[in-house]
This record gives structure tokens, sequence and C-alpha cells, in this order.
């Protein structure tokens, strides 16, 4: 427990009071100056399934009848480990489904945009942050996207070097990874001051960190609130030396309010409850103490001595604590006061409500589009090693390959040789492209932050990240693999065909890539995706090699062609390479001396295996691996949107009941 001789101590600063500022926020688009903001009746509820099978339905009350005024200053939410202040700071910057929400929040005494997720700054816990770009780099990123396009260079320059001397980022540090967690949270935070948006919220900064740099993220906080910038934080038990400098302090616990009102005068209005406080006593802890139960002989919830189990007595008295303290607060002259407040605010003008679900942008969509191309070759160039070691790989599989295949060349096994490489490069393209599954899952996290805090739309993001990541991924080494294999073995090699089958090898990696992402964009995680598009491809591949050495898909089971994506760019390849062939020229080879009969021209094989030999035969194959790239790439959009659809049609949900009131 910290005391008052806490080495490190921060001075306290004359506070800073003020009116309601005239911030216009009727204008959706932006929110500048000081921000007043003020919450009224607020309550929340979650419906909770449980069950066998998870049908039972519970709704249940997570905040209840909260009201406040949070200023421009340090404004604490501190309460227990129950996921209170959390949801609290979350519900305030709009970043809970508004569906359970009920009550008033007002800016100015004027109802939140609905864009309020994107003029107001937030941090979250988990330290949201891309590692494989510098620290200036992320700070880049974040001005470029969220800063009006009418700001210059210079002036973005500016403000992110102002930013980092802020934070005490010295050059190395700006030119470092954010890997360390220290890092992280500094990086994320300078991510948001770069905005100068007036209200900023965040979600325990100092969690996890050490005191120094938990001193320094405060200090940095308490500067910029100073400037008039409206701070809300929430935070767990934070030494005197922190403690000391906040301006309003909320207390919640169980969805309760146990207080609210100056930091300074929460001493004062416990102790004048009866709670005795010692001089060796962190404040923090005094009141957290409090709050769970630890005073319980004040609120007369002593044990009566009954063999009781430990756990559910300390849950019973708790309950009886928050409830008996929550209904102290309500009470109090300090709540009466807040009312007054509250309902002049009210008066001053008929609200309409707001539901903040709206996501805008303040920049056009080729500068996002630019940005985020920009900032995903950055980050393939982040694992340099894991881009050599893939091509290394695939230079040595192609070299195996290629000199097996011209070492087992023989006149009369020629067509099925060359048959059999074809259906290899195929084997080879679908395979490598299972791992195009995590594109859209590994920063899953860092896209649903930065998509609802306003730095890019859906459509930005999803063409970015192919653009940058996918086609490099599969360019590379399907390239590498087709052209090794070329030269070794010493199929087609005039020019037209070496580069048809280059763009049937791209056509049939990218199509194959396209449906790993279409099942894995609305999963959290990898595995089961990864798992069903290998099982997929078995299967497709099982069936291809079928009809390689049956002439054609087996009569019963010719329907399975249609969803074969292998077997599309299958046929293509033979097409490319068997039309106009001709494998036994008189000079060379005696048809005699071959033990089985011998298939002498391409197009012979290719009637065969029931191939067009038309120009058609070709591109048929092609058109069909594009409309099945474009709808696969089609449902991957709709997943990575469905976020924006949900909050929309809730949005208009909510709009429609509210015709029947």
């Amino acid at each position: 427990m910290a005391s008052n001789n806490d080495p490190t101590v921060i001075p306290m600063i004359d506070r800073h009071h003020c009116d309601l500022a005239e911030t216009n926020t009727s204008d959706l688009k932006t929110l500048t100056g000081e921000a007043v903001l003020s919450f009224h009746n607020i309550s929340y509820r979650e419906t909770v399934q449980h069950g066998f099978l998870r049908w039972k339905k519970t709704l249940i009350e997570m905040l209840s009848n909260i009201n406040g005024i949070m200023k421009p200053g340090l404004n604490a939410i501190m309460g227990p480990q129950d996921g209170s202040r959390s949801l609290f700071l979350d519900v305030l910057a709009a970043r809970r489904d508004p569906c359970g929400l009920s009550g008033d929040i007002l800016i100015n005494g004027k109802p939140r945009p609905a864009n309020f997720k994107c003029t107001s700054g937030y941090v979250p816990q988990n330290d949201v942050v891309l590692g494989t770009v510098t620290v200036r780099e992320n700070l880049e990123f974040s001005a470029a996207l969220r800063l009006p396009m009418t700001i210059t260079r210079d002036e973005k320059r500016r403000r992110i070097d102002e930013v980092l001397e802020l934070l005490h980022l010295d050059k190395e540090e700006q030119k470092s990874k954010p890997r360390s967690k220290e890092l992280k949270k500094k990086t994320r935070i300078a991510m948001e001051l770069v905005t100068e948006h007036p209200i900023l919220f965040l979600d325990d900064p100092t969690t996890g960190l050490d005191l120094k740099t938990t001193t320094d993220i405060i200090s940095v906080l308490r500067r910029v609130s100073k400037k008039g910038r409206t701070i809300i934080f929430s935070i767990d038990q934070p030494q005197y030396s922190i403690f000391s400098v906040f301006d309003s302090l909320t207390l919640v616990a169980s969805g309760k309010l146990m207080f609210h009102g100056p930091a300074q005068d929460a001493l004062g209005y416990f102790q004048s409850a009866g709670y005795k406080y010692e001089n060796h006593d962190n404040p923090a802890d005094f009141f957290l103490d409090i709050i769970n139960g630890g005073f319980s002989n004040i609120l007369g919830t002593k044990e009566d001595g009954h063999d009781v189990d430990k756990y559910e007595e300390l849950c019973k008295r708790q309950h009886q604590v928050t409830g008996e303290l929550a209904k102290m607060y309500t009470q109090s002259t300090l709540y009466r006061e807040t009312r007054t407040k509250l309902d002049q605010l009210l008066r001053e003008q008929k609200l309409e409500r707001v539901s903040a679900v709206e996501t805008t942008c303040i920049t056009p969509l080729w500068h996002q589009l630019w940005w985020i191309t920009r900032r995903s070759f950055k980050n393939f160039k982040g694992f340099p090693w894991v881009t050599v070691i893939q091509a290394v790989i695939t230079v040595i599989l192609a070299t195996a390959v290629g000199i097996t295949f011209r070492v087992l060349k023989n006149d009369c096994i020629e067509v099925q040789m060359r048959a059999g490489l074809l259906y290899l490069l195929t084997v080879f393209q679908c395979i490598t492209s299972v791992s195009a599954g995590e594109l859209f899952v590994i920063d899953r996290v860092l896209f649903l932050h930065e998509h609802t805090s306003g730095y890019y739309s859906v459509s930005s993001y999803f063409f970015g990240k192919l653009l940058a990541e996918l086609i490099p991924r599969r360019l590379l080494p399907s390239t590498i693999f087709t052209l090794i294999t070329y030269f070794f073995t010493g199929i087609k090699t005039s020019l037209k065909c070496v580069f048809a089958m280059i763009c049937t090898v791209m056509m049939l990696a990218y199509s194959a890539s396209s449906l790993p992402l279409s099942i894995g964009a609305g999963e959290n995680a990898v595995a089961v995706p990864t798992l069903l598009v290998t099982i997929y491809f078995v299967f497709m591949l099982f069936f291809s090699g079928l009809s390689l050495y049956s002439g054609s898909f087996l009569p019963k089971l010719s329907w399975i062609q249609y969803f074969n994506i292998p077997h599309y760019g299958f046929k293509a390849l033979l097409h490319n390479e068997f039309l106009g062939q001709n494998f036994c020229p008189e000079h060379n080879t005696e048809v005699s001396r071959c033990p089985n009969y011998v298939i002498c021209t391409g197009e012979e094989f290719l009637m065969i295996q029931g191939i067009d030999l038309s120009s058609w035969g070709f591109w048929e194959n092609h058109l069909a691996l594009v409309c099945i790239m474009i709808i696969l790439l089609t449902i991957t959009y709709v997943q990575l949107l469905q976020v924006k659809i949900l909050e929309v049609l809730r949005s208009w949900g909510r709009n429609f009941l509210q015709l029947f009131k």
C-alpha cells in the first residue's frame, strides 16, 4: 500500500474550472473546443445466454441509474475489478451496443453526435497498435487519416513532433518498433493525442506498467487536460502521487454509483459517513476497501457466527455494502447539487435522441487506400526472414521437382509426365493458398478499433490489404515455382504460352486464396477456417486426379466439377500446354517399341479429357475462376462489413420503435 511519503510525487496544480463551452455539436462532422460531458439516468442492460444449449436468455442490468458531469480535466473512474468501471467508460465513449442503453449522454448540453466515436479519442486496454512499423510511422498513419486534408504536411509533422516530445520519446525510440508493453501504451496514447480531439477516453491506461511509465503517462494527461481537454479514464488503485492530481472521481461497483464529484472531496465525504481514515493509508486503497466490504461494521454486516461458506458470505456482504453505499450517495448533498446542474442542462432545450452508431471518415477513399497500402507494404517488409525463407524453400522445391521430371523424361510416357507436372503445379497453388485465411484474422482487433475510430472505411481497408499483402505473397512463390519448373522440364517455351501459363497460375492462386479469406474474415481464430479449407482442397484435388486418369469426371460425380476450384485451373493448364503438340515425330520415335498405345498429339489427349479444343475451352476456365473469386471476395467484404451493417440495422430498428412510443 502506497503512503503519503511516496518518493515519486507529481505536484498539485491549480484546478481548471470552466463553464459550459460553446462547442457546436450539431455539426456531425466536427467536435472542437472544450467539451463538458454529462450523463443522465444512465442504465445499461445486457442479454446473457445460459443453459445446456445456451437457449435460455436473461436480461441483466449492468449499470443502474448513474448521473454526473465531467468537465475539462482529469476525470478518473475507479472501482473493484468487476467490470463496472470499464463498462461505464465504454458506454460514455459510445463503444457498446446502444440497444441496451437508456438515459441521456450530452456534450455541452446537446446529444452526442452520431459519429461521436470518430470525433473523440479512445485508448483501449489491450494496446491495439501495429508492432511491425516504427512509433513515428504509427503516428504518421493516425495523423494522415484522422486529420483533415486541409492541414499541411508541415503542420502534421509539427503535431507529431510535439506529441513525441510530450511523451519523452527520443529519436531512438521513435525509430524503434513498439514491442514492449510500455512503448505500445505510449504509442497508442500518442496516436490519439495527435488528433487533438476535445474528449479522450482511456481504459485502464496504467495497468501492467512500471511506476515510472505510469507517472509519465499521468503527467502527460495532466498537461493535456490543462489545455482544456476532457480526459476520462478508468484506473485501478493508483498511488497517492497519481491520485492527488485527479480533478474528478467517480466510484462505481456492481453497476451502481458510490461517489461522483471533486476528487479532493471524496475523503471528507466518506469520513463524514463514519469511516475512519488513517494518515498512512492511500486514499485510493481506502475507497476500494470500503466498497469491497472492509468496513462492514459501519453498515452492520458483521458475521453472526454461523458456519457459512466464506465465498458466498463475502459476495453477500459486498452486495449489501454496494447497495448501502449507493443509497447513501443518493441521499447526500453532493448528489443533490449534481442533480440540480443536470436538470438545468436538460431544461435548456428539447432533446432529440441520436444513436451513436455512425462511422465517418474525414479523408477521401483514394487517400485512405494509399496509406493503408503503404502501411501494409511496410508490414510485409517487417518480416524479411519469413519472405526469404519462403523464397528459398520455393526455389529448392521447384528445382527438385524440375530435375525429377527431367530425369524421368521418356517419349513413351511424355503425355502422362507433362500432365502430372501440371497437376503438381495445381496442387502447389492450392496448398500455398491455405495460409491466406489469416490475412484479415491477425489484424482483426486493430481493424475494428481503427475503423470504429474513423481511420478508414471498410472498402479502403479491404482493397488496401489485398493489393499490398495478398498479391505479393501469392505472386512471389507462384512465379518462382512456375518459372524454375519451366526451365528444368523444357515444356512449351513460346512467349505466348509462358505468359498464358503464368496468367493461369495467378488466377488459380488468387481464386484459391479467396476461399480461406471468405471463411476466415468472420472468425476470431485461424485454426477452424484453415482446417475446413484444407479438407476442401484435399477432396477437390483427389477428384481432379481421378479425372486425369479416367479421362473425365465419373458420371455420378460430374456435378463436383462446378464447385472445384483446382479443376478449372488444371483444365486451363492442360489446354495451354497440349494444344498443337506432337509427341511422335517420325524421325525420333518408333511407336512400335513402346509397350502400350501412345498418345501422339496433344489434341488427342485433350479430347480424351473432354476439353474443348477451341479458344473458349481455355478462357471459360478463366471466366469461372474470375466469377468464383469475385463471389468469394464479396463474401469476405460482407463479413468485414457485418459490424457496421448490424449497427445500422439496430439503429433503424430503434428509430422504427420510436414511432410507436
